[in-house]
């Protein structure tokens, strides 16, 4: 994918210049951040196509970065680099949109393999051809990659939309935690199939107008998650 624009956000230099070697040679171009404020006043400026996002930095932590960049409304593909390879820490960074982890150290090989494969699944999530899907006041739009309520824009990171889009083009299929996790990241992550809990905890925060009596996405015990609702495909 030539002439993407990849903002690595990380503060050790030798770091920075390894990735940004590889990325070169894949054709990607690169701007740099080594700090969590710099790289969100460089997000408002101009998105990139992707982020490679440190979590620990000075000034604005990883995962705070994450956080305004939610609440900014601006969504952007991340892979995460961290130290601690601590579950509850990649969940959090998942939960606030990330969309992939590596630990370090790491092989920049398979890191550029990864931003490959996110870009390529955020191309496909933006495909054309597909159909509008219409639950009531729930509208998902996949060609525009965009979910209403009551016309209202909803504002999903891609992490859940993709969720949403793949169960509600299914609904009363029961999906396996391991099934979302391949069709929505694209491959197996080991151990970490609770990355989807927390993407699914979002995703209901903002699509269930009650979330005491959930209407949409609901749990099946022991199994995983389905989408409840009848489309009426547009």
């Amino acid at each position: 994918m030539p002439h993407r624009h990849i903002l690595i956000v990380e503060d050790d230099r030798k770091t920075i210049e390894l990735i940004r070697l590889y990325l070169e040679r894949e054709g990607f171009r690169v701007s740099i951040a080594q700090d969590g404020r710099t790289a969100l006043e460089l997000a408002r400026q101009r998105l990139p196509d992707l982020m490679i996002l440190d979590l620990m930095l000075p000034r604005l932590s990883g995962l705070e970065l994450c956080r305004t960049l939610q609440s900014d409304g601006l969504q952007v593909p991340i892979i995460m680099l961290t130290a601690k390879s601590t579950e509850d820490e990649i969940l959090h960074g998942l939960y606030l949109g990330a969309d992939d982890y590596m630990t370090k150290p790491f092989s920049p090989r398979e890191l550029v393999a990864r931003v490959h494969t996110v870009l390529r699944r955020t191309a496909d999530n933006g495909a054309g051809g597909r159909q509008v899907m219409r639950f009531g006041e729930l509208v998902i739009d996949p060609f525009r990659h965009e979910v209403t309520w009551c016309g209202k824009p909803l504002p999903l990171t891609p992490k859940e939309f993709k969720l949403l889009e793949t169960m509600s083009r299914e609904p009363g299929r029961a999906f396996t935690r391991l099934e979302l996790v391949q069709q929505v990241f694209g491959y197996d992550y080991e151990g970490l199939e609770r990355t989807v809990d927390a993407h699914i905890m979002n995703l209901r925060k903002k699509i269930e107008p009650d979330p005491s009596r959930l209407r949409f996405i609901q749990t099946i015990y022991g199994v995983g998650y389905r989408f409840n609702g009848e489309s009426d495909r547009g």
